[in-house]
């Protein structure tokens, strides 16, 4: 196809294979709709792959697209039960894997996407610019590139190539990458003999305040109960407050709540020691080469061997350099969502299901979704992703009615109130937002762990 092709006949692209973007796929196909999703990886859910050890703390029965469902089941595909919680494995070879399968040509592996514009207009030409189709520039894995032309793009890339740096300002921390041998970006599996030996019997540091750092420090706990000597310093930018280990009890997603549960017992049994109101300026060595985290006020750590940094993650918007989007100054995610999502003013700890309307840009045709959506904030389900590619595609597809109408209602984390707003210990007490903080319930039976995003 070249340029001059109408748009109508032209693929959407999908950019990523993970659960979002085949997804999107899938309801894509469903509409009459071809899509060309391009995976930078070699299989299916590559991310999700990086922590198939990390059991989610969604259902099966809630992380299973519809309209994907529709497109496995002639081919003798049975969902796993629904009640059961999938590792981030399962999810990729029991489901992701066979829907990309099911697509077949439709999905390209080893392909990455290196830039997005419109035919022959780049990001200051207004001339009849809404009547070019997009150029997607692609890199393969062999080293050769191609451009071609799409209808529409749907950046479905993610967030995972891209985690938050240690340092309090957004910045890496002075030292940190001097120490990147020492630093991991990711929940390790502790099963691993290499990830075992990393951490076992030594003293490790958590930074983050998340799932993914609630499963680090309930890991690193049962590990200290068979490896003498391994103690985990937990580093938090805010205070400890009633909301601090999730919704508990009162989270509707269950397994979600007791994972917060589950890092409070590690504190509480004392596999772990809290550290408070830290932002990281800096990562000094010791003449021994352990590691010492440096307070911006000045405050200095015992030293540690290891450190674990879940701070969040961002988006790349290199490769979308030459588009128009609509962009929070704050969380980089589209303007129409990022009010409902903004940690500093929100929330009750759900976000109303949204669509194309909150996720247009000014360049027509374009939309992130899935983790990538959502910039900087936290706290993404995959039923938020399924719904907005279900919206989105219904839009492409001129219905509508159907792309404006809510599908989904979304389980309640039993949190309220905004980052920003707990960065103040005083105002951790205070601050209600829309409903009232929970009291911390009472430990009990870990449930299975969580990767932060689903």
């Amino acid at each position: 196809m070249s340029e001059s092709t109408p748009a109508a006949a032209l693929p959407t692209v999908v950019i990523g294979a993970g659960p979002i973007g085949l997804a999107a796929a899938a309801h894509l196909v469903a509409r009459g709709i071809e899509p060309l999703v391009l995976e930078a990886g070699p299989l299916a859910g590559s991310a999700v792959r990086d922590w198939a050890h990390v059991r989610l703390f969604s259902t099966w029965g809630e992380v299973v697209d519809p309209a994907a469902e529709k497109l496995l089941a002639p081919t003798g595909w049975v969902r796993p039960d629904s009640a059961a919680y999938p590792t981030g494995g399962d999810w990729a070879e029991r489901y992701l894997q066979p829907l990309a399968e099911v697509l077949g040509a439709r999905v390209r592996f080893g392909a990455t996407v290196t830039g997005v514009s419109r035919a022959g207009r780049d990001r200051v030409v207004d001339g009849d610019r809404e009547r070019q189709p997009f150029t997607v520039h692609i890199r393969y894995a062999d080293g050769r590139e191609e451009r071609l032309f799409a209808g529409a793009v749907i950046d479905a890339s993610g967030t995972w190539s891209t985690p938050g740096p240690i340092g309090g300002d957004g910045l890496p921390a002075l030292g940190e990458r001097a120490a990147a041998d020492q630093i991991s970006y990711r929940v390790p599996d502790l099963n691993n003999p290499a990830a075992h030996a990393r951490y076992a019997g030594r003293r490790t540091a958590v930074i983050g305040s998340g799932a993914s750092a609630f499963t680090a420090l309930a890991q690193l706990a049962e590990l200290a109960a068979r490896a003498p000597g391994t103690h985990t310093t937990w580093i938090l930018r805010r205070g400890i407050s009633g909301s601090t280990f999730g919704g508990g009890a009162a989270d509707q997603l269950p397994a979600r709540g007791a994972l917060g549960l589950a890092a409070k017992a590690a504190v509480d049994h004392g596999h772990a020691d809290a550290v408070t109101g830290f932002r990281t300026a800096a990562v000094e060595k010791t003449t021994d080469g352990r590691l010492v985290p440096v307070s911006e006020d000045g405050r200095r750590l015992d030293p540690v061997d290891e450190i674990i940094a879940l701070t969040g993650f961002r988006p790349d918007l290199s490769f979308l350099g030459e588009l128009r989007l609509g962009l929070d100054e704050r969380l980089q995610s589209p303007v129409g969502l990022a009010p409902l999502i903004d940690p500093n003013v929100h929330s009750c700890g759900t976000v109303y299901p949204h669509g194309v309307h909150e996720l247009s840009h000014p360049e027509k045709g374009v939309h992130l979704v899935g983790m990538k959506s959502y910039g900087r904030a936290p706290t993404f389900l995959a039923m938020t992703g399924y719904e907005q590619v279900r919206s989105i595609a219904a839009a492409l597809a001129g219905d509508q009615e159907a792309a404006e109408r809510v599908e989904l209602a979304l389980p309640e984390t039993g949190v309220c109130g905004g980052a920003g707003l707990f960065d103040e210990p005083e105002a951790q007490e205070e601050s209600g937002g829309c409903c009232a903080a929970p009291a911390t319930p009472e430990i009990g039976t870990a449930a299975p762990s969580s990767s932060g995003g689903c």
